[in-house]
């Protein structure tokens, strides 16, 4: 019986795996994509931790009821993953856990039939923008997923 040659995950990406430096100008892209993802997230977590009555009143209107205690919790959630990907030995468990927010996000309005561009893809605008701005910015995740033209 044969066993298989197992890699550890820094033996699969070795740090410097073929991936070129980053350029400081996708260094700044990424960092500016990342930032906005950030203040978005922060603002939003901050205004359920709060919670505005229009956050109640979304959630209502969404099926949720305009439960404060939930949408504290929707608030913590929030600025925790966001905290995680802004931290950059955190930040690819930050953007994992971001996306899973913001799919969970997006299946709530498809759930109502909210308006397609405006409401239903505005999770994956800022998903693409969390893994873009990480991918312009993470030398790692470039190693990992090399996108070659």
């Amino acid at each position: 019986m044969k066993t298989q040659n197992v890699k550890t995950a820094d033996e699969a990406v070795p740090p410097n795996a073929g991936a070129a430096p980053v350029s400081r100008a996708a260094l700044w892209v990424g960092r500016v994509l990342s930032g906005l993802v950030i203040l978005f997230m922060l603002f939003d977590g901050a205004i359920k931790l709060l919670p505005w009555p229009i956050v109640t009143e979304t959630m209502d209107r969404m099926g949720y009821g305009s439960s404060e205690s939930l949408a504290r919790s929707l608030g913590a959630i929030t600025l925790v993953c966001s905290v995680l990907y802004a931290i950059p030995p955190t930040s690819i468990l930050g953007a994992i856990l971001l996306t899973g927010y913001l799919g969970g996000a997006m299946a709530s309005h498809v759930r109502i039939g909210s308006p397609l561009f405006s409401h239903l893809l505005f999770g994956f605008y800022l998903g693409v923008m969390v893994w873009g701005g990480l991918w312009l910015r993470d030398r790692k995740l470039r190693a990992l997923l090399p996108l070659h033209g």
